[in-house]
């Protein structure tokens, strides 16, 4: 069984939460969530939010479950649409801020030997 979440227009730099992605990639969920925990980045607790989602969807699908055999099957970040601000310099010039967002997407299924 599989289950998906997905969580837009989330106000942070894909770059900044691909980095945290990329450790807890093909993680089981459990150890993913106790891992997002103790990290004190805002993109962690974006991300073991949206894992904590798709575990929850998952398990509606499905009662009988055991939580120990999810593990993350897909994880990825892509970039949603930049907010684009100026800020006022010298000599009248503006400076632009890019203010990027992220689309997370989190699929989650149980192992197959396991069940």
């Amino acid at each position: 069984m599989e289950a998906k979440a997905i969580a837009k227009f989330i106000r942070i730099s894909p770059f900044k939460v691909r980095r945290i992605a990329n450790e807890v990639r093909n993680m089981g969920v459990l150890e993913a969530e106790a891992y997002l925990s103790v990290l004190p980045n805002k993109g962690a607790g974006i991300l073991k939010k949206v894992i904590h989602s798709a575990r929850s969807n998952l398990l509606n699908k499905d009662k009988n479950l055991d939580e120990e055999n999810i593990y993350i099957s897909q994880l990825y970040i892509d970039g949603g649409p930049t907010m684009k601000r100026f800020h006022p310099i010298s000599r009248g010039r503006a400076a632009k801020i890019l203010k990027r967002t992220s689309h997370i997407t989190v699929e989650v299924k149980t192992r197959e030997g396991d069940i």
